[in-house]
């Protein structure tokens, strides 16, 4: 386990709160990027895979939360997207 890598998914995972706090809040995608949001989930799950085949410990749970928090927001991204057509 490597105290850099904690830190990084710690950072990020105060991060993802406060994105999906906003796109619930907006009801909006203006400003989201479902390209982003799903390259940031392959990032995690690279990061599942290589502690499960290499280095298997408990920094997999950071990872797997951290990806569990990007999904919602994607999630929301497509609610909001279907919130905007129908307003349009």
């Amino acid at each position: 386990m490597s105290f850099f890598e904690v830190g990084m998914l710690v950072c990020f995972g105060f991060a993802w709160p406060v994105s999906i706090y906003k796109s619930l809040k907006s009801k909006s995608v203006k400003g989201k990027s479902v390209f982003f949001l799903y390259v940031i989930i392959i990032g995690y799950l690279f990061g599942i895979l290589h502690k499960l085949l290499y280095s298997n410990d408990i920094v997999i749970y950071l990872y797997i939360i951290n990806a569990l928090m990007v999904f919602i927001d994607v999630l929301l991204y497509y609610r909001n997207l279907k919130l905007s057509k129908k307003n349009n």
